[in-house]
């Protein structure tokens, strides 16, 4: 029998007062510990090195090998090779009649890599003599990529418990690790300075430096300009010697005076630092608004006063082993034709690398330096405008999908580099009777430098990458197996960017960035005291977001395109300029406005969780990210200092309805970086509204500050710091289980033999 209406007491009170506690904000600290195990289950402690290996794999080896897609004979422009596609295929080894599949256990007993086939399809030219014709070649095989364990190319990957246990794993093991030769390879996660950010710091001189790191899919390279006794002169490496910014500036077509002025700022002090680099002698001339500029000592005194004169002066100071195009390459500019030497071969392409030149137009490149000249008087005037090299927000972590990424692209070029050699080597032979084809020139058992380069830096740990002037040691360790929670650990350790050995207390010091990023705790003892870190138990390190469809989205949020603003709108009080992974795209009149559609956007699902966007008020800017390796953490979004989170969530929680991922979906949590975290008020507890107004993001569980190691202390806040310091270290050395697959027998069988043998002979 159904019920009918009158069985149904719709005005019960204890219904009522069950509803009204649900609907609830949370307030004990112990309803909101089910989203850390939540948390783990979805993101794990070692997703971070999963995701970027994953971007590696499916995205960014494309881009390396679309960046280098077509090579050319230097002798003969007509014999090419173009590589159409590329891609990873699964773990295997190839022999003459079949591939036979490979699993990590395999590879650890048996000594040996496990790596997976890197094929290509080409487009390539072939014939005798005088008789060429194009064919295709599908997939070819240029080198083995080692694979990280459960990543997508693994076998492992989205496999159950049972399934594992039949492959000889433990369904426990998190993965994220590399088998090479039979030995468990952890690439450590690398601190760096942000790439492609503009950073303003002092050098011994006490000479004030604005420095960019430039990182694209073509080139990378540093620019750095200088401040030397109130001049300004800009420092690249293939330059010989330090070049005055003015005439640089008028090298890239803004020969104006008063337009460098107004680029810099209207503001006096900035026109007063400028007074030393002009010739106060020179004529001024007033326009609207009194505008006065000056034409540039410096350029006087050089003889510089035009374009061409500008490029003549850098084209003799370029290093004569630094690449350029051919020398007889002619652009057309504004119906006059100038010779596309070195010297603007290096401004389009290597000086401030990432900013893009389009339709040989460098005002975005000038607008750049305008910025950077602006923040340099800015710090001479003021010292708190510094950047601070420590600050968490400006540093960047490298994982094992970028390093990987550095490594391949070098390889790769190296292997293009010598296929060509081959290539001019035989047309430089007069007689050649024999069949001439590019493809084998890729192919062969000479030619597997990217299976043998990869194999032995992940092997030795030693990065020697001459071509991104790379020299480090150590960055691949052995995976510790002495216990379970010495092995999380060890994936979470971070490398410091420079030597243990200096003597500096800058670096060494906690860090206020680092609260719930990195563990203050967990760092070993000695003189590496504050320089080894590790992350903590809530953290998780960014992968790239494609850029294109959020730079439409900032277009549409009403951000004015930089190229249709003049050098006097660049700096005008009213609005703040919008910097895009470090690329100037524009200005906006409301950035409030801006920062919060996008966060609207963010908690939609609309955009990627993990975009940030983060208001300077100082230096007039709204920054926005989607870059890979920024450390976030996931918070409580607050309204009006109320908790979104709700009881009734918790329990959905805990019955299995929702998960962490529903939570981030439904915007009631967050990710965000340590420079959002500038923007916000975050509060540890839930507490009385009235005392909260101010209040936008609460703490998940306080103690997830701590690191994986560190957390397992029982009661760390009553202990002296040293005490937990000890501790993390001596924690990783206790012996216990390891896995559940630690007792398998470790026996050899004829298959694996085989499988051993054939690797040897590939």
């Amino acid at each position: 029998m159904g019920l009918g209406h009158e069985d149904l007491d719709l005005t019960n009170d204890d219904h009522f007062v069950d509803k009204q506690k649900l609907s609830a904000p949370i307030k004990s600290t112990a309803d909101k510990f089910q989203l850390v195990p939540e948390f783990l289950k979805v993101r794990g402690l070692v997703k971070q090195h999963l995701d970027s290996f994953n971007y590696f794999i499916n995205v960014g080896i494309r881009k390396i090998v679309r960046a280098n897609s077509r090579i050319t004979s230097t002798l003969d422009p007509s014999i090419y090779l173009r590589f159409k596609d590329v891609r990873v295929g699964e773990p295997c080894i190839l022999s003459i009649s079949m591939a036979e599949k490979l699993n990590p256990h395999m590879c650890r007993l048996a000594d040996m890599t496990y790596a997976a086939p890197i094929f290509v399809d080409i487009e390539y030219v072939h014939g005798s003599h005088g008789q060429t014709t194009i064919s295709a070649k599908d997939n070819v095989i240029i080198g083995r990529m080692p694979i990280m364990l459960r990543s997508c190319r693994c076998v492992l990957h989205g496999k159950d418990e049972e399934e594992l246990a039949r492959l000889g794993e433990c369904p426990l093991d998190p993965g994220g690790y590399f088998v090479i030769k039979g030995t468990e390879k952890v690439l450590l996660i690398q601190e760096q300075l942000s790439k492609n950010r503009i950073i303003i710091d002092c050098d011994k001189k006490g000479n004030i430096n604005a420095s960019v790191t430039s990182s694209t899919e073509m080139t990378k390279s540093k620019t750095v300009i200088q401040m030397d006794k109130e001049k300004i002169y800009l420092f690249l490496h293939q330059f010989v010697k330090k070049i005055p910014i003015i005439i640089v500036l008028k090298a890239m077509g803004m020969e104006s005076d008063q337009e460098i002025v107004q680029m810099v700022g209207r503001d006096p002090r900035f026109s007063a630092s400028l007074l030393p680099s002009m010739e106060a002698s020179i004529m001024a001339t007033y326009f609207c608004f009194h505008v006065i500029f000056f034409n540039l000592w410096e350029c006087i005194s050089e003889g510089v006063t035009t374009r061409q004169e500008a490029l003549d002066y850098l084209e003799a100071k370029v290093k004569k082993s630094s690449y350029g195009p051919p020398e007889k390459v002619f652009i057309l500019y504004s119906a006059i034709k100038l010779l596309d030497g070195k010297a603007l071969y290096i401004l389009r392409a290597l000086f401030l690398a990432h900013v893009p030149v389009r339709d040989n137009n460098y005002r975005q490149k000038c607008f750049y330096v305008g910025v950077m000249l602006r923040r340099m008087i800015e710090a001479m005037l003021n010292k708190d405008a510094m950047d601070d090299k420590d600050y968490v927000g400006n540093k960047r972590l490298e994982l094992s999908g970028q390093l990987i990424s550095l490594l391949f692209e070098d390889l790769f070029k190296t292997m293009t580099t010598e296929a060509i050699k081959k290539v001019d080597g035989i047309l430089q032979k007069p007689t050649r009777a024999s069949r001439f084809d590019f493809s084998q020139c890729l192919t062969g058992e000479k030619n597997h430098n990217i299976s043998f380069g990869l194999e032995r830096t992940l092997s030795t740990g030693n990065f020697d990458i001459k071509r991104f002037r790379m020299h480090r040691k150590g960055m691949t360790q052995v995976l510790t197996r002495l216990s379970f929670i010495g092995s999380m650990g060890f994936i979470t350790k971070i490398s410091p960017q420079f030597e243990k050995s200096r003597k500096v207390s800058g670096p060494r010091s906690l860090q206020p960035s680092q609260w719930g990023m990195l563990c203050p705790c967990d760092t070993p003892e000695g003189e590496a005291c504050g320089l080894v870190k590790n992350l903590a138990l809530m953290t998780h390190v960014t992968t790239d977001i494609e850029e294109g469809p959020l730079v439409a989205m900032c277009y549409k949020l009403g951000v004015t395109d930089l190229e249709v603003l003049s050098a006097e709108e660049l700096h005008t009080p009213d609005s703040f300029l919008v910097i895009f992974n470090g690329l100037i795209i524009g200005k906006h009149r409301r950035p409030q406005y801006f920062a919060n559609s996008l966060r609207r956007l963010r908690r939609a699902g609309k955009i990627g969780e993990f975009v940030s966007v983060f208001i300077n008020e100082k230096q007039h800017c709204v920054y926005v990210a989607s870059d890979g390796g920024r450390v976030c953490r996931p918070l409580v979004i607050a309204d009006n200092g109320v908790s979104r989170v709700k009881q009734y969530h918790m329990k959905e929680l805990q019955d299995g309805v929702r998960t962490f991922d529903d939570f981030i979906r439904e915007g009631l949590i967050e990710y965000l970086d340590v420079n959002e975290e500038n923007n916000a008020l975050i509060a540890l507890y839930e507490g009385s509204p009235k005392k909260m107004k101010d209040i936008t993001h609460i703490e998940i569980e306080p103690f997830t500050i701590l690191g994986v190691v560190a957390g397992l202390i029982p009661y760390p806040h009553h202990n002296q710091s040293p005490r937990n310091t000890y501790q993390c270290a001596m924690g990783k050395q206790a012996m216990g289980n390891i896995a559940y697959n630690q007792a398998s027998p470790f026996i050899l069988s004829i298959s694996f033999f085989e499988a051993k043998l054939t690797a040897s002979q590939f």
